[in-house]
Formats: structure tokens, sequence, C-alpha cells
């Protein structure tokens, strides 16, 4: 990462985007680390002027070098339809309500859009509330401010139990509190954290939840990502995931830390870059919100390290293999990171969430930091302003970019109104203010070689020439009608 903060300027007048990963030749992981470089289009070094070349090394600071693998990513149109075989297993009819339990993998819906719950979860703070985990594009519907979440469904689409309301949210966060002192150089760079918490509702039926993963079983604690441990840690491991949409899927995580820029100009990061097995998808419209597993090694439990935010919806493959078609991929958010955002702790088995339950009680009855957990005022900010050096991550107040993809998808809606356009672009902001720093932020704060390179570095902002890698085609802004029903289609 600090090799390719050095050479960003470059990389992005070539490229359409970048990440972190190992050398991929014939669609299969060597062990050799490199920065994959992706391109609209992949052809032999013959038919190239020297200019337009890509070194295959790159250098950085102190004379730390490392290999460059081009990797062309193919723009196509609309996806072609998902065969009803593949989006009604027994598995995901089971999520999707038929199930008398909801965990990790159930539906869940706010007023017009549904996802998938990722994790069953408790608060650090305030009452020490137990709730979920899942997207915040989910879970935040700015046309309804009381954010109220249901499963299967709200009760004017369906049968459905009312699950609770959002009390924390966030969708962008600067790279250097994200990746510390391996953020890019880039002064407009934000992190997609997309991640939303929601306490359960008092009146909820907690004998009714389980942190059980159907399909899977017990899951053990979070595998916390380290950035100065060796590629091999998490590039090329197997992972698993359960949704509402496509059931239970397997796949490979084949790079982190994918850095693109939208058309715009700003420069974005999104954590995971997940390929399925067999060339099959990893994730369909629906699945936001679901959990990423690592798989258990010498018999251990399946370990979250994140959550998915994107996939199949975004307009683009990855070709990975001559002769072979392109194949589709999954985005998601670096879990261990996004429970330290937003203050959160995951529960991991039956016994813990009793506990867990049994301790909110025993706060709200001591009537402990009631306060705590109050929606924050509404800020509207401009999406160009960059955020200030001490600016706290628990408190990230920024414009949603538009055009970015959203997967979860849009419930029909009856004797709605238009909604009023100013407001489009207001990012609602749940999580309250803190004094401390994250942890996020702290882990990263002693002296490192590479740091002061960085730091150089960051100084310089000149605006340069980029191409970018759009992972979702901007889409009109929906309009709701009185007397009509919108179809259900993706939301973006």
């Amino acid at each position: 990462m600090t090799i390719r903060a050095f050479h960003s300027k470059k990389l992005r007048r070539f490229s359409l985007g970048t990440a972190i990963g190992f050398h991929i030749r014939r669609g299969v992981l060597t062990d050799i680390p490199a920065i994959l470089v992706f391109v609209a289009r992949k052809v032999h070094r013959q038919w190239l002027s020297q200019f337009q070349c890509l070194p295959t090394a790159l250098e950085g600071p102190g004379g730390v070098w490392c290999d460059v693998d081009v990797v062309e990513f193919s723009y196509f149109g609309a996806p072609a339809a998902t065969p009803k075989e593949q989006l009604y297993t027994e598995l995901a009819d089971g999520m999707r309500g038929s199930d008398p339990i909801i965990g990790s993998g159930s539906q869940v819906a706010s007023q017009e859009t549904y996802g998938t719950l990722g994790a069953i979860v408790k608060s650090r703070t305030g009452n020490r509330q137990v709730g979920f985990l899942t997207n915040r594009h989910v879970a935040v519907d700015l046309d309804y401010p009381s954010q109220k979440m249901f499963h299967p469904l709200p009760p004017s689409l369906g049968p459905g139990e009312y699950l609770g309301a959002v009390e924390r949210a966030t969708s962008f966060i600067t790279d250097d509190l994200w990746y510390g002192i391996f953020a890019g150089i880039n002064p407009e760079t934000f992190v997609r954290a997309d991640g939303a918490f929601i306490p359960f509702a008092d009146d909820l039926n907690m004998n009714n939840v389980t942190t059980t993963v159907k399909g899977i079983g017990q899951i053990g604690n979070v595998h916390i990502i380290d950035l100065q441990s060796p590629i091999s840690s998490l590039i090329g491991r197997q992972v698993v995931k359960v949704g509402r949409s496509s059931g239970l899927t397997n796949g490979t995580i084949m790079a982190y830390a994918l850095e693109y820029n939208d058309d715009k100009g700003i420069c974005f990061f999104t954590d995971f870059l997940v390929v399925g097995e067999n060339e099959q998808t990893f994730d369909l419209e629906g699945d936001s919100g679901s959990l990423v597993l690592l798989m258990g090694q010498n018999e251990e439990k399946p370990q979250p390290v994140g959550i998915i935010w994107g996939g199949t919806a975004n307009r683009g493959r990855l070709k990975l293999k001559v002769g072979r078609p392109p194949e589709n991929w999954t985005s998601g958010v670096d879990l261990g990171r996004l429970l330290d955002l937003l203050e959160l702790d995951l529960i991991t088995n039956n016994e813990g969430l009793q506990a867990a339950v049994q301790d909110q009680r025993s706060a709200s009855a001591a009537g402990i930091d009631s306060t705590v957990g109050e929606s924050s005022p509404l800020v509207r900010v401009p999406s160009g302003d960059k955020l200030g050096e001490n600016f706290e991550p628990i408190n990230l107040n920024i414009q949603q970019v538009e055009g970015e993809p959203q997967q979860g998808l849009v419930l029909p809606i009856m004797g709605t109104k238009c909604r009023d356009e100013a407001a489009v672009n207001v990012e609602h902001q749940f999580i309250p203010s803190f004094n401390g720093k994250s942890s996020v932020h702290d882990n990263y704060q002693g002296e490192n070689p590479e740091s002061k390179s960085l730091s150089a570095l960051r100084k310089g902002s000149e605006n340069d020439i980029y191409v970018s890698l759009q992972l979702g085609e901007p889409e009109p802004k929906r309009r709701k009608y009185s007397d009509s029903l919108c179809i259900v289609k993706e939301s973006k």
C-alpha cells in the first residue's frame, strides 16, 4: 500500500483502479505479492506504445519494490436475469421469513428497501444495547425519518415484525482514519464504510434471535486485519456467506483496498474484492449486509471478516483467465474497522447473547448514560470538502456521492407522493458525538518508517488527469406516485 501511494498519480493516469493482492497467472493466484492494476482492455505489449505500457514492478520509499499485475475490467450492460432455481433455495426461503428464528442472513426491510441482517452485536456505550448490523443503504431511507426496520416485511407490504429503529449509521470515512499511515496521498479520498446499527425493540421476543448462522453453524471471533501482516493472511483465503437472496455461497478474497475514482474525480476505497467459486456469483441483489466469513483452518470456527455492500449489480466483470468469460465479483467492508467506528462488539454465541441482553436490562434499570445514542442533528456538508485533520471518525457527516451503487432491493410502495428533490442529497447521521478517538485511528499512531514519506507526499495536491472505475451506473432519481405501484428494482 505504501508503494502504491508513492506512485498514485501515475497509476491514476493509466488505470481504472488499483488493489493489493497476489499476481494472477491464468486465473490462479500465485504467492507473489503484487499491485493489481485494472484496465479497460488488456492487450499484448506489441500493440502498445512505450508510454502506454505499465512497468512490471514499482519501487517505493526506501528502495522497497513490488510486482505489478494488469487485470482487465470488462464493462457490460444490464445483468442477465438470475435463474429461479438459483434464487429460490430452501435456505434462502427460510431467510425470507419461513423460519421462526432470525439471525445472520435473515431478510430485513425498511419501508421500501430490503437487504440482509449481517450480525448480532452489542453497543460498547450507553445502555449496552443489543441489536444487529447491516448496510446503511439498506437501513436508512431519507423518505422515512423514523428509519424503522422489520422482518421479513414492513406492515404496509405484508406480514412482519418490528425489529427496531436505526441508531447509528455511516456511509464514508476518510482513508487516513481508516488505513492510518497506509492511506493514499489524494486529498479527496474516502472509504466506503456503509454500516448501520439497529438496537432490537424492547418488546421483541429475544428467544427468536440466534447468533448461529444457518447452513454454517457457530462462528468465531472477528478476524482483525493487521495491515502490517503478510498478504497471505487475507488474500487467497476461502470465504463463505449466507444471504437472503442467494443463500449459502463460497468464494475467494482476491484483493484488498481497491482504490478507484468516480466520474467526478473523487477517489474512493472499498476493502474487499471477492470472486465466487467455479465462476458462480458470490452474491445477488438483496444480499447487501451479508456477513463474510473466513473458512476455519484446522477445524476452527469460521471467522467474520466483513459485510457485503455491492457486487453483481455493479456493471463490470473481472477477466481473470484467457479464453474464459469475465467473472462476477463482490465488494465488502472490513468488519473489524466498521465495528470500531460504530462502537460495537460482535456476539458470537447464544450464551453471550443472553448475557448481553441481561447487561442491557441492568444498565437500563440503573439509568446509565441514558442520553447516549440520541440522533445527531441533520447536517448538510458539500461533498467536495475535505474533512479536517482533527475530524473524528465517529462524527462523520458527509453527503453521499450520487452514482454510488447500493445493492439492496427497492420494495413496491403504494399511496406515496413525490419526494422533495432538495432533500435527496442530505445524509442522515445517527452517531452521537464522543470525545474519545476511535481505536481505528489509535491503532496507527505509532512511529513507522513509511509515515514520513507518505506525509510528505500528501502535501502536494495537483489536478491530474485520471480515468475512473465506475462501480455502478448513475440512475435517475426515483419518484413515487400516489396512483401507481413501483416495480421492485435494484437500489443504486
